[in-house]
């Protein structure tokens, strides 16, 4: 192997290894050490043009606009009161099976994550609500805290979710719709089977 190929490679991990272990901000240092590998391994005229290419294609992608929108749609449903208009919801629907606390929260987790597309906000605006009144009926916190994480999840697989935009690109194409439509079985189905467990 030539050592002009491996020249650029050391540059690249060796410039990002030192600046976090100065303490630059892991973006920063992302950015400026593919700078400087890029400005090392092509002529001056030609890195130039790579890097204001790169730049601008990286602006581009309008499917990336999605995630901080569903993130944005999720805090603002969680402040505007739909996590508990939800877990009542939910609580209407399987207030009667056996277990019906641990139901509730598969069922809610799995509603606003499908609404918001973020296991985070999901997790924590569903947990917020459930936890306190699964204790107060006599559920363990470790059960709670292992329904609500194993729930959450869920939420990724039905649409809009943040992975399957991610996934799309990353595929180099794979229709976003298609994605969405075919995450509603999977989902609808790995909440049943939580509910199943659960019970």
């Amino acid at each position: 192997m030539d050592f002009e190929y491996i020249y650029p490679i050391i540059v690249l991990f060796g410039s990002f290894a030192i600046m976090l272990a100065v303490g630059v901000p892991i973006t920063f240092a992302i950015g400026l050490s593919s700078l400087f590998s890029i400005l090392i391994a092509l002529p001056p005229d030609a890195a130039i043009s790579v890097i204001s290419q790169k730049m601008t294609v990286g602006l581009d992608g309008f499917t990336l606009l999605a995630i901080p929108f569903f993130v944005l749609a999720g805090n603002i449903m969680n402040t505007g009161g739909i996590a508990r208009r939800l877990v009542n919801l939910a609580q209407a629907l399987v207030g009667r099976l056996p277990g019906s606390l641990a139901h509730c929260n598969i069922l809610a987790n799995t509603l606003f994550g499908a609404i918001s597309g973020s296991a985070v906000a999901s997790a924590a605006a569903v947990g917020g609500i459930m936890s306190p009144l699964q204790e107060k009926e006599g559920y363990s916190p470790a059960f709670s805290t292992a329904i609500n994480v194993a729930s959450a999840p869920i939420g990724l697989m039905i649409p809009p979710s943040n992975v399957l935009i991610v996934y799309s690109l990353a595929s180099g194409g794979t229709s976003v719709a298609a994605l969405f439509l075919a995450g509603y079985l999977p989902g609808i189905l790995t909440a049943l089977a939580l509910m199943t467990v659960a019970a």
